[in-house]
């Protein structure tokens, strides 16, 4: 899991039928989380906010309950403190 920081969000028309109807947030990891990462796309099904700080499940543990679906990054958390 990753902690980290949402700077952005992904406005897509054309994508997989599967993923229609989710946000897609870009996600910075927090300095002391991982050194140097780069930011990523996480799908979004909590209703988090640009600024917000959050926790991220990824691999296959980005997928659970939504098998099937092409997705690497899910935000599972907005992180209070």
């Amino acid at each position: 899991m990753i902690i980290g920081k949402v700077v952005g969000s992904i406005v897509s028309t054309r994508k997989s039928e599967k993923l229609v109807g989710n946000k897609f947030m870009i996600i910075e990891p927090l300095k002391e989380m991982t050194a140097g990462a780069a930011r990523f796309v996480a799908i979004d099904n909590i209703g988090a906010g640009i600024g917000e700080t959050v926790l991220v499940a990824t691999g296959s543990a980005a997928r659970v309950g939504m098998e099937n679906v092409p997705v690497d990054a899910a935000i599972v958390g907005i992180v209070d403190e």
